[in-house]
């Protein structure tokens, strides 16, 4: 079973996208901010495939996205970027540092699935 860490300080959001992965098979662990996300990471702990939120106080998900970008270990980790702005420098950025794919708040069970599917290496 495939691993999917859902992170986002919105706990109604970490919780309908968890609902939706477990829908697919995928095995979900829930965080609410980067700086617990990032010691799991270093701790040895490595997703499948990564939801992650832009906007998060303290360390942002585009904070996150760049730390992992930069270390080995993490590079082939995808990385799906959420967000509920519609910003499109936002979505630049993220592409820019490495993000697999982005997609808009609220999300669609359809539309989380269909990237996931082109994300995600078949097993």
């Amino acid at each position: 079973m495939k691993t999917a860490w859902v992170v986002d300080d919105d706990a109604e959001m970490r919780r309908a996208i968890s609902l939706m992965l477990e829908l697919m098979d995928y095995k979900v662990e829930l965080y609410r901010d980067a700086r617990t996300t990032a010691k799991s990471l270093l701790g040895g702990s490595h997703p499948d495939v990564m939801i992650l939120d832009i906007l998060m106080p303290e360390v942002s998900g585009i904070d996150l996205l760049d730390f992992m970008r930069q270390r080995n270990e993490f590079k082939e980790i995808p990385i799906v970027m959420l967000s509920s702005e519609t910003d499109d420098i936002q979505v630049d950025e993220a592409m820019g540092l490495g993000a697999n794919a982005f997609i808009f708040k609220p999300v669609s069970i359809d539309e989380l699935e269909a990237v996931l599917k082109k994300v995600v290496k078949a097993p």
